[in-house]
Formats: C-alpha cells, sequence, structure tokens
C-alpha cells in the first residue's frame, strides 16, 4: 500500500488550527484557552507515547504483551467513565470497570475469532488493539451519557420513585422510566452515526485505510463491522452499567437509597 509520509513540521502546521479554538474563546470570554492548550499537549504527548508503544508490541508479537496492553486500556476507560459524570456513588468505579471490560472484550473477541477468523494469530496486534480502542471509546461516551442520566434522574425524579415505591410498586416499576430513559441516552450518539455514515462523515478508520492506498470497497467492508461491533458494546455496557448502580441503589427490599448518589 502506499501512502503519504506525513513529517513533524507537517503534524506543527496542522496544530496552528488549534488557534481558532483559542481565537474563539478569546473573543467570547470562554476562557477555555488554558483547557484548550493542555488538551493539545496531552494529545501529542499521548498520542506519541502510544505509537512508540505500538511499535514496540508489533515488533514484539506475543500474546500476553497485547493482551496486558489491552488491560491497562480497558482499566483506563472504566476509571475515566466512573470520573466524567456529575454524581457519584459506592461503588461507581467498580461498576463502570466491569461493564467496559465485559462488553469491550467480549465484542472485541467475537471480531477476532468470528470476524477475523483468517488471520495468523488471534492476538495478531494490528487487529486486536486498534479494534480494542475503538470499541473501548466509544462504550466510554455509551456509559457515560447513561450513567448521568440514570443518576440524574434518581434525583430530580426522587419523590416520584419514593411515591411510586410507598405505593406497592417494585424496585424495578420504580425506577423503569429513568432506566429507559438511561439506556435510550446512551446508545442515541452511536444510532446518530450509524444513520449518517458514509453520507454526512467518513470514520476514521476507514478514511486511514483509503487514505494508506486500501481498494474503497474492501475499507467499507471494514467499516461496516467496526460499526456493529460498535454499536453492539455499546448497548451492551450502558445495560450492564445502568443495571448495576440500579441493583446499587435500589436493595431486595424494595428501597431507594438516595442518600448513596452525592454530586462530585
Amino acid at each position: 500500500m502506499n501512502y503519504l509520509e506525513i513529517s513533524f513540521w507537517h503534524v506543527a502546521c496542522a496544530a496552528l488550527l488549534i488557534l481558532i479554538n483559542g481565537g474563539i474563546s478569546f473573543a467570547l470570554s470562554l476562557k477555555l484557552e488554558k483547557t484548550l492548550l493542555i488538551a493539545s499537549v496531552r494529545t501529542v504527548v499521548q498520542l506519541l507515547l502510544v505509537g512508540l508503544v505500538l511499535e514496540w508490541v508489533f515488533r514484539f508479537d506475543r500474546w500476553h504483551v497485547v493482551v496486558l496492553l489491552g488491560c491497562v486500556m480497558t482499566l483506563i476507560a472504566g476509571i475515566t467513565a466512573a470520573t466524567r459524570g456529575k454524581r457519584r456513588y459506592s461503588g461507581i468505579w467498580l461498576n463502570c470497570i466491569v461493564s467496559i471490560w465485559a462488553s469491550a472484550w467480549l465484542v472485541t473477541a467475537f471480531a477476532l475469532f468470528i470476524v477475523f477468523e483468517g488471520t495468523e494469530k488471534w492476538y495478531q496486534p494490528q487487529y486486536a488493539i486498534p479494534l480494542l480502542g475503538m470499541v473501548l471509546g466509544n462504550i466510554l461516551n455509551g456509559i457515560t451519557l447513561g450513567l448521568n442520566s440514570f443518576t440524574e434522574a434518581l434525583v430530580t425524579r426522587r419523590n416520584y420513585v419514593e411515591s411510586m415505591l410507598s405505593a406497592g410498586a417494585t424496585r424495578w416499576e420504580a425506577a423503569r422510566e429513568p432506566i429507559r430513559d438511561a439506556m435510550t441516552t446512551g446508545m442515541t450518539p452511536i444510532i446518530n452515526a450509524m444513520m449518517i455514515v458514509g453520507l454526512v462523515s467518513l470514520p476514521g478508520m476507514m478514511t486511514g485505510q483509503l487514505v494508506s492506498g486500501m481498494d474503497p470497497l474492501q475499507a467499507v467492508k471494514y467499516q461496516i463491522v467496526i460499526m456493529f461491533l460498535i454499536a453492539s458494546a455499546t448497548a451492551l455496557g450502558t445495560v450492564g452499567v445502568v443495571v448495576l448502580t440500579f441493583l446499587n441503589l435500589f436493595n431486595k427490599d424494595h428501597q431507594f437509597l438516595s442518600g448513596n448518589i452525592v454530586s462530585r
């Protein structure tokens, strides 16, 4: 495959575009200049580091190295999901990590063993790491949105939930509407993305493959697979974290433990 090599000078030229964001922030007094600078520096440093790590992983090519890197990526995603929301409760860290780990690894394993069964090795870094990374990134967004929606709804609709329980409703009946809203919120971004993919946007993976010289139809097939993997993983992750949160905040006696939810 032929592709255009980008030098660090070209990267620096592209980085100048972030000045547009800074100019808008300054003009509208958004006070985001410092945040933008930090985000830009982190983007460069983190991607350069991961590039060096992946270069070593690709060259070393051992299953335990790939699994270890996947564990680190998943743990970071779980911790990030637990710290993004406006509210927290006892057990949120474990719930986020378990939900992300189970959904991401299940879907990625399906992809590696079923969809990409023709690869030389199931742990081939060229496939395993990028697939897991894309799945984790989208699950993270889904879980964050779903969890935030659920806990916020329980706080704002506390009187309704407690009235339902007082009237004899089960914990599931009392929390059913907030759960449905949370599921919908968590899965809406990926559904929207699927609605417009190819018409409005060309996803990053497909764009990268086209730039590297891959046949367009083959790149499209890859992207279709990725979209379905991401959609299923996001649904599983969102359902998992909302259900685990529900079990944390409602006990077996059908009582709402509202005091467990606190603001950050």
